[in-house]
């Protein structure tokens, strides 16, 4: 009898172990309703930070009744200003939010900007070099395909925006030196200077060649499409699962001023499925 009491207990652990294991396995699905459709998007667990702020927001009804104040046909459709609710039809819109910002989780190659991908606004680097996300404003990618040349080209400006960034930061270590140069007028001195700052620029680049789009990269983006000029720069958190067609119709929507749609796309409702 004690026997099988243990068995039974056992029975009970391990299956509330396998059940709660499931759940956590299974992705995190949230649905946009919109005027124009429903989309249903999955969130990554590998971006916590932005997935939970998502879930949080979408619980607190955040969403309901925002605008996508911009669109851009071939780009991207854009939303998440509280400021849009009620918005009068010539107000600029895109400076909202919930007054907080969720640090950086790019996670690239792993996370690029395919077509469907959920991905954070942002203020641009002059202002946010940690490129941390706005807390709210989001973007869904409708994009385009991309011919091999437009690849090697995406490839080629990030290695310059990889090599530029890397440049700073070591010249900033150097900052004392140049200015002392400077003041003594050696021209030579500073030319030396940079040359060996960009050859340790270059070796660090080579070593760690973030700009390089892998096969499994550019076949999607030859065939899905996408936006891979953004790639490595804004946190990517999520994708679409079904509602493309929804992002394609609201991508090509007539526009007014700042990429506003004339006519209002309204998210109806976000809510989290259980």
């Amino acid at each position: 009898m004690r026997t099988n009491r243990i068995l039974l207990i056992i029975t009970i652990f391990m299956t509330a172990c396998n059940l709660f294991a499931a759940k956590n396995l299974s992705p995190t699905m949230v649905k946009i309703q919109t005027n124009h459709g429903d989309i249903l998007v999955k969130l990554y667990d590998e971006t916590p930070l932005h997935r939970d702020n998502f879930l949080k927001l979408a619980k607190q009804g955040f969403y309901d009744g925002v605008l996508f104040h911009r669109v851009i046909g071939e780009f991207m459709i854009q939303t998440g200003d509280p400021q849009s609710k009620d918005a009068k039809p010539d107000q600029m819109l895109g400076t909202g939010g919930p007054g907080y910002t969720v640090p950086a989780e790019i996670h690239y190659p792993a996370f690029f900007h395919k077509r469907g991908a959920l991905a954070a606004a942002r203020q641009g680097d002059e202002v946010n070099p940690d490129r941390a996300s706005s807390g709210s404003q989001f973007y869904i990618v409708q994009g385009r395909t991309c011919s091999e040349n437009e690849l090697n080209h995406v490839e080629q400006s990030a290695r310059v925006n990889q090599e530029r960034g890397i440049f700073q930061q070591i010249a900033a270590t150097h900052i004392e030196k140049i200015k002392a140069l400077q003041l003594a007028n050696d021209t030579a001195g500073l030319n030396n200077l940079r040359d060996s700052i960009y050859a340790e620029t270059v070796q660090k680049v080579d070593a760690n060649p973030m700009y390089k789009l892998s096969d499994e990269v550019r076949q999607a983006y030859k065939t899905l499409g996408g936006t891979p000029h953004l790639d490595g720069s804004y946190t990517v958190f999520g994708e679409v699962v079904s509602g493309l067609e929804v992002v394609e119709e609201i991508s090509k929507v007539k526009t007014g001023r700042a990429d506003r749609p004339v006519e209002d796309v309204k998210i109806i409702k976000v809510t989290v499925e259980e």
